[in-house]
């Protein structure tokens, strides 16, 4: 019997990019369910994205890429990550590079879990980051899902992140976050 462990969309891909599509499933499973959800990959750009503003105690504002992505150096861990900011995705995923800094060992990743991607099954893990911070805002105890490099190449700061701010918000090419 499969259990399906997680779906997120990732609602960042534009125009000159190419999207991927897989699904996240227990690699255990018998056989498939019919309920799966398809999801998008969206590689994270290596330039530098707009810097996170801090505009009250416990309020952030993000200026939107020229792409219209919210890219923001995030605290993960302790640890500085780039991350791309999508309200799209359903958890923070990272991939198995930024696990290990952040100081998941091979040994307490559980890759039971598999992505389905246009490159083939990919593997996965569920973790918990004990905090994710950008500027003056701090969450501890965040879901997230970590990929193999392949799958992705950055990070992705989803709705597990997100619902536990009082309110995140886009206006005129800005995005407010706010604890």
């Amino acid at each position: 019997m499969l259990r399906t462990f997680l779906m997120f969309l990732v609602a960042a891909a534009v125009a000159s990019q190419i999207p991927h599509l897989f699904g996240l499933t227990e690699i255990a499973a018998e056989s498939r369910s019919s309920g799966d959800q398809a999801v998008q990959e969206t590689s994270i750009s290596s330039d530098p994205g707009p810097t996170a503003k801090t505009s009250a105690p416990g309020s952030v504002v993000l200026a939107s890429d020229g792409r219209g992505h919210f890219l923001a150096n995030f605290r993960l861990n302790g640890k500085s990550v780039e991350g791309l900011v999508d309200t799209g995705a359903t958890s923070v995923a990272i991939n198995e590079s930024t696990a290990r800094r952040l100081g998941f060992s091979a040994g307490t990743l559980d890759f039971r879990y598999r992505v389905n991607t246009a490159n083939g099954v990919a593997r996965a893990a569920s973790v918990r980051l004990e905090r994710v911070e950008i500027a003056g805002i701090r969450i501890r105890d965040v879901d997230a899902v970590v990929l193999e490099d392949k799958a992705l190449s950055g990070t992705l700061i989803g709705m597990s992140f997100l619902k536990r701010l009082s309110s995140f918000q886009v206006q005129n090419g800005s995005l407010r976050l706010v604890q």
